[in-house]
């Protein structure tokens, strides 16, 4: 997954570049540096609120018996 975050962090970052850094809005520096901190960390902060506000689903639906 880090190699994942990596490139996802590089292509925004480039087209940050691309587009100029004074011309970007400021929203998109939030993904851009979260791709950064999981790529480094290990830990996706979006993938955990993801996993935490659907936890209970996710567990029933693993828990049934086919």
């Amino acid at each position: 997954m880090r190699v994942w975050y990596t490139l996802m962090a590089a292509i925004l970052w480039i087209g940050i570049y691309l587009t100029g850094f004074s011309a970007v809005s400021w929203l998109l520096y939030i993904p851009a540096a979260g791709f950064v901190f999981a790529a480094v960390t290990g830990i996706c902060p979006s993938q955990l609120a993801i996993f935490k506000m659907f936890e209970t689903k996710t567990t029933e639906m693993s828990h049934k018996k086919a």
